[in-house]
Order: C-alpha cells, then sequence, then structure tokens
C-alpha cells in the first residue's frame, strides 16, 4: 500500500513546554469545542465541515457530552488534551464541563492545553483554574507590536499570578518577529508553520503566497519568517511536515494499537490494512477453515486477513480488494481491487 501520510520531517530543537511535550508523542487528544469565532483571521486554516459551525469533536469524532470524550480519550491512552477551536472560550460552560470531565476521570497528571484568540480575565481564569494548566494566547497579528502594552500583557501576569503556563502560538507570518519584545513575559512562544487550507486559499493567492512542494501544505517562505525572530530558548517551532508525520502518525499508532482487531495490520503510519470479500453467493461455508480471529462476518461482507484474501482471491467468488484506513473506524486512505 502507498505511504499516505509520511512526510519528509524536521525540528529545529527539542519542544519546550509541557503540553508540546504530550504533544510530540502523539499523546495529546484534540478536543475541538466549536467552530464557531467573533475573529476572522485570514490565515485560518479550519475546513468547510468546520469553520462557523458550533459543534463538538474528540479527535475526529464529533461528540456530544463529556463521557463521549473520555471514551475517545481512552481508546488512544491520551496523556493529555488539547482544547481548541474555533474560540472555545464562546462556550466556557461547554470547556469547564469537558475538562472537568476528564480531570475527574484521569486525575491531574491528565495535562490539558487550551488554546484562545481572547484576552482573558480574571474571572474566567478563575473558573478555568484546576482544570486547565497551560493556556495558548492567540493574539491577531495587529497587536503583535504593541503586545506588552495591550491586554494580552495583563492576561498573561493575571495567569502567571493564579499559577497557569501561559504562552502564545501564532503562524509563521512575515512580522512574526514583531513578538520577540514579548519573550520576557511568556513562558514559550509556539511559531506554527503557515499553513494553505480550502478555506484560506483564495487570501493565500491574493497576497502571492505559495506551498513549499507538492507534498504537504506547508507555504513557502513560512520557515525562513520563522527563524529571523531570536533562537531564544522559549521559542519553539513547528513544522506543518512534523504535525502530520510525527504527531499525527504516533497519535493513530496509539488508538490503533488499542482498537485494531486481531486480523488487522496495523502499518508503521498507524494506519490498518484487512481484505475485503463481497461473496458473489450466500455459500460461506469456507470460513469454517480460518482459524477464530481471523475474519469479522458482517451484513453484507466479510474482513479479514489481507494475507489470507490476497491467497485465495484467485478462488474465491466475489469481488476482494484490500484496504487501508485510520483505526477505530476513521477514513479510508486507500482501496486496491484484487
Amino acid at each position: 500500500m502507498r505511504n499516505r501520510i509520511r512526510r519528509k520531517t524536521s525540528q529545529s530543537k527539542d519542544i519546550g513546554s509541557n503540553g508540546c511535550r504530550i504533544c510530540r508523542k502523539g499523546a495529546k487528544m484534540v478536543l475541538f469545542i466549536t467552530g464557531t469565532c467573533l475573529r476572522t483571521c485570514w490565515y485560518c486554516p479550519l475546513s468547510r465541515e468546520r469553520k462557523g459551525i458550533d459543534i463538538t469533536y474528540a479527535n475526529e469524532h464529533p461528540v456530544t457530552s463529556p463521557d463521549e470524550a473520555v471514551q475517545v480519550s481512552r481508546i488512544m491512552s491520551a496523556l493529555g488534551t488539547g482544547v481548541t477551536g474555533g474560540e472555545p472560550l464562546l462556550h466556557l460552560d461547554r470547556v469547564i464541563e469537558y475538562c472537568a470531565r476528564l480531570k475527574q476521570e484521569f486525575g491531574d497528571a491528565h495535562h490539558i492545553h487550551l488554546y484562545t484568540g481572547t484576552a482573558p480575565d480574571s474571572e474566567t481564569f478563575g473558573a478555568l483554574k484546576g482544570l486547565v494548566d497551560e493556556i495558548r494566547l492567540h493574539p491577531p497579528e495587529e497587536d503583535w507590536p504593541l503586545f506588552l502594552s495591550g491586554s494580552y500583557a495583563e492576561s498573561v501576569t493575571i495567569a502567571k499570578s493564579m499559577g497557569f503556563d501561559i504562552g502564545v502560538e501564532v503562524p509563521a507570518l512575515p512580522s512574526v518577529g514583531e513578538l520577540e519584545p514579548a519573550l520576557k513575559i511568556l513562558d514559550f512562544l509556539n511559531i506554527n508553520e503557515l499553513e494553505w487550507g480550502d478555506t484560506n486559499a483564495e487570501e493565500m493567492r491574493e497576497r502571492g503566497y505559495t506551498l513549499e512542494d507538492g507534498y504537504h501544505n506547508a507555504v513557502k517562505g513560512a520557515r525562513e519568517w520563522a527563524y529571523r525572530i531570536s533562537r531564544d530558548e522559549k521559542v519553539h517551532f513547528c513544522s506543518s511536515s512534523f504535525k502530520d508525520s510525527v504527531q499525527l502518525r504516533k497519535r493513530l499508532i496509539r488508538i490503533a494499537r488499542n482498537t485494531a482487531r486481531p486480523f488487522d495490520h496495523i502499518t508503521r503510519d498507524g494506519t490498518i490494512i484487512y481484505g475485503n470479500l463481497v461473496p458473489a453467493g450466500t455459500d460461506t461455508s469456507w470460513l469454517g477453515n480460518l482459524s477464530p480471529g481471523s475474519y469479522e462476518n458482517c451484513a453484507d461482507h466479510i474482513e479479514l486477513s489481507w494475507r489470507i484474501l490476497h491467497k485465495q482471491a484467485e478462488v474465491l467468488t466475489g469481488e476482494c480488494s484490500i484496504v487501508e484506513r485510520y483505526p477505530d473506524h476513521g477514513m479510508i486512505v486507500e482501496v486496491t481491487p484484487l
């Protein structure tokens, strides 16, 4: 099967914040609180399926309750959770409800970080205290030059006084160096490689941006813009390829190890491979010759070891194929007819 998620990857140096260290292991569940947001950042990479829509996801699964999120966390043996959106603090009650349930289930060791484009006040931080460990502020680009004299600096002071780890996380734009003075009050500054998406493509074209290459969605020049800022130990650059080839791959592997059936083959990328047979008739007596656990008889087809199907394809009647998909009934990556 062709590799669909492996990419060339590079990191400038080790990742510093506590939340990032867990992300690097692929051990953080992504809790997407809502797709709604009061800001209209031109570079926002959210997909059309999520942008502006009030729906909650735990990883790729839509969820309607904290218990469902706990189940998703268990499936991947998560060590923590990243709370994101949209703007999660538009639904503060929802953030509190989900984070409280996760802490209740997994304890204080379950590290939770939260992204927000707002500058939270003491009341908001008070509501989050004991539930969220790390805050990642996302100030708009126009606020970067005067960060130290604005509301975001006030939020940093409040958060630190209340025991939160707090930093800034922004995309690598040409002006990202304007945040360098803010380093003296931040615990960290995360710079994400600017990414091309289906909802920001027109804005990218209007600014004359192009893709770095044909393999992933990084914008050409973004890495160099990030390197203009001081190589202070508080600054951490996260490439688009790293997110795809390391974070995603490791998260998928964790899920696959917990959910794969005995006959599923787990790839190095964390996808699973199995055989799929749609019988031409109703006679499936031949399944009795297979060992227990080497197949699953579904409503209108049979899923089994791809190796067994490959060997038997010539003598079986029906449609035979090998399927590669994300684990836990995730999206199909490739179907290869036999």
